[in-house]
């Protein structure tokens, strides 16, 4: 959190133009300040990624008709508060529209004929078309995106086959660290996929570990936050908590748990068919930093009223506060308004003449 950074993102926000701008620049480029390059299928995708990431002002999309390489689909986000223009054919800019009216639950209805998203495959079936495929994706709880392979598809046996496609929606600090005198927590307001009802209660099996089976490991300031993670995640059959490390194990075994006693463990299982307890977003974890993903800091007296900022900000997903007790005097008083990007981010798009990809429908209306 502490970092030269910080202070660079800080006055990088404050030279951004304030103002709604989606105007999409074709064939201009905007030349160096990448903070780095995701796969997008399109340049409206590539603009809802750079709105999420936390220091993104600006990006530089790599169109399918590009022929210098075979960079198509690049996404590149990046920061510089005022960049150049140049001509480049195959490509388009623009800005990120942090200013603009909120799009909380994005409809990507978009089709894409003949492109391939690679990779995030948690379960296959056969459809009849690629509209039944995208049917099965947006029924299924963990699916956020597909592809379909087509009738013309080689090798022949693979041809109609569904690939459903997951990444996780819950937004939550990348780094969590224990640091004396910072306060973190969620903004009150944070978007959570809401499936099924009623509310489930959570159970958590206090000092107990279930070794081995993991699946992913991810930084959790609470067992609770650890279960709503494996509640997203499809693979997910129970997870452990490790409290000493703040680490949330995803575990998947559908045949057996081991459990052991442990002290500083938790352990749980999923919620399925019902809503996991969504208290936990509104606990302040006092002596917890959620590290980086900083988009501002602000000025102010104290952990309640930063948590009120976070929670009136759209784009403010959790937030630290620095407080009397910091050991750096001129940080302290700050709170850091931070968020991560929570539409789906796709390993990787290519091309391919015999598939079709796109999103689950879930958030589109009825």
């Amino acid at each position: 959190m502490v970092t030269r950074l910080v202070g660079l993102l800080f006055l990088c926000s404050l030279s951004f133009s304030q103002e709604c701008n989606r105007d999409l620049l074709e064939n201009i480029d905007y030349p160096g300040g990448d903070i780095m390059f995701l796969y997008a299928p399109d340049v409206e995708y590539c603009q809802r990624l750079c709105t999420q990431h936390p220091a993104c002002l600006f990006f530089t999309f790599i169109r399918a008709d590009w022929t210098q390489d075979n960079s198509h689909f690049y996404c590149y986000l990046k920061s510089n508060p005022t960049p150049a223009r140049k001509p480049l054919l195959g490509v388009t800019s623009g800005e990120s529209l942090k200013h603009c009216p909120p799009d909380l639950n994005p409809c990507q209805v978009e089709v894409y004929q003949n492109v391939d998203f690679k990779g995030a495959d948690y379960r296959a079936l056969f459809t009849a078309d690629y509209q039944e495929c995208q049917r099965a994706c947006t029924h299924d709880p963990g699916c956020r995106f597909f592809t379909f392979l087509k009738v013309d598809f080689t090798p022949e046996r693979y041809r109609y086959k569904c690939h459903l496609k997951f990444s996780s929606d819950v937004p939550r600090p990348p780094t969590v660290e224990r640091k004396t005198g910072v306060t973190s927590g969620f903004s009150h307001r944070l978007q959570i996929t809401q499936d099924f009802h009623p509310t489930c209660e959570s159970k958590l099996f206090l000092s107990t570990d279930s070794p081995g089976n993991d699946i992913e490991k991810l930084p959790s300031p609470s067992p609770e936050l650890c279960q709503t993670l494996c509640s997203a995640h499809p693979l997910c059959t129970y997870y452990s908590y490790i409290s000493p490390d703040l680490s949330c194990y995803l575990k998947n075994n559908p045949n057996e748990m081991v459990i052991r006693s442990k002290e500083g463990s938790t352990s749980g299982f999923p919620a399925r068919f019902c809503q996991p307890d969504k208290n936990w977003i509104t606990v302040a974890h006092e002596g917890i930093d959620f590290t980086g993903s900083d988009i501002r800091f602000e000025l102010l007296s104290d952990a309640e009223s930063c948590q009120r900022n976070c929670t009136d900000d759209h784009n403010c997903q959790f937030y630290t506060y620095v407080d009397e007790n910091f050991s750096v005097r001129e940080y302290r008083g700050r709170c850091y308004l931070k968020r991560v990007i929570s539409v789906p981010i796709i390993p990787e798009v290519t091309k391919l003449s015999t598939a079709v990809s796109g999103f689950s429908l879930r958030n589109c209306a009825a």
